[in-house]
């Protein structure tokens, strides 16, 4: 689930909320109940990929090199030629 970051203009409020993106946004400010809570775009969170595969070092000429000598743990490397 997304977590969103919402701002209220009157109080200046800030929360972060987990939501289905299916839900509607909210509106009410939890702290001065004003009708002035928005969704703001914010630069925290992202996306991070984690595991073996990810990495452009996991598919370097090194590692198809090792590969050809039987090192590489499947056996076989799919970028090796």
């Amino acid at each position: 689930m997304p977590t969103y970051q919402y701002r209220c203009k009157k109080c200046g409020c800030e929360e972060e909320v987990f939501q289905k993106m299916s839900d509607d946004a909210l509106t009410t400010c939890p702290e001065c109940n004003a009708e002035t809570f928005e969704r703001v775009i914010s630069a925290e969170g992202g996306f991070l990929l984690k595991g073996s595969g990810f990495y452009k070092t996991d598919y370097s000429k090194q590692s198809c090199e090792s590969a050809s000598s039987g090192s590489c743990p499947t056996g076989s490397c799919p970028l090796a030629k």
